[in-house]
């Protein structure tokens, strides 16, 4: 019973210890940061960080994908209903 103590502590400590190593640095953030602001890319590069190989960035791109499906979605929502009151009052 002791030694599956001491396993789970240990597999605690090695996770602590991996999550240190695989942090990123500023210059990696900024440089993340400079492919955000360039168009088609920064989809593409969501899409490899959110679901490609294990990556320190993967839950960040996961919600930005998830933060542009919502805001797609209201502005087809907002403009279908811009549409469809333009062609009801250009009846009269």
């Amino acid at each position: 019973m002791e030694s599956y103590e001491t396993e789970q502590r240990e597999g605690l400590q090695n996770n602590a210890i991996s999550k240190t190593v695989s942090e990123i640095s500023v210059g990696e953030w900024l440089i993340s940061m400079l492919i955000m602001i360039i168009p088609i890319v920064n989809i593409v590069m969501l899409f490899i960080w959110g679901f490609g190989s294990p990556d320190p960035r993967r839950n960040y791109a996961r919600a930005s994908l998830i933060w542009m499906a919502i805001c797609i979605g209201l502005a087809v929502l907002f403009y279908g209903v811009v549409i469809a009151l333009f062609f009801t009052v250009g009846g009269y």
